[in-house]
């Protein structure tokens, strides 16, 4: 296969399945009575432990501004709480409550749920191969 048509095959088996996966993300967060930007800010704050605001807003890829609002409804869903910095006693903290915390677990079990789905035929090499993949252009953004 020429050059061209793997770059144009690459380009539309990306675009593909992010338009199914994030169809598939809408619907497990509608599930959960949240919106998408609330569940990725829910997921940084999973993954990454708690943080400022402004390194929250950078993860997710947010203004502060924006993600202000976004922490205001979460604070008042009881699924966030801002947290004193002991580091710095001039900046406060987000991180996930006890509800934010099991509510962030569920969202990532079920990402892993499709994730076994998805790589279900796929040999352990094959798995390994697909993590250096995604790793190597996560890197790029």
């Amino acid at each position: 296969m020429n050059s061209d048509k793997v770059e144009s095959g690459l380009n539309h088996a990306i675009v593909e399945f992010y338009e199914k996966l994030s169809s598939w993300e809408h619907a497990i967060v509608r599930e959960q009575g949240i919106s998408l930007s609330h569940a990725h800010t829910l997921e940084a704050l999973g993954f990454h432990g708690a943080m400022r605001m402004k390194e929250l807003a950078e993860k997710i890829g947010v203004t502060t501004g924006t993600l202000t609002v976004q922490i205001e409804k979460l604070v008042a869903a009881q699924l966030v709480e801002r947290i004193p910095n002991a580091q710095d006693r001039r900046s406060i903290l987000v991180g996930l409550t006890a509800e934010g915390q099991k509510l962030f677990q569920a969202h990532s079990d079920q990402h892993q749920a499709l994730t076994s789905e998805l790589t279900a035929d796929f040999s352990e090499e094959e798995r390994a191969l697909l993590l250096g993949f995604f790793e190597r252009m996560n890197r790029t953004f």
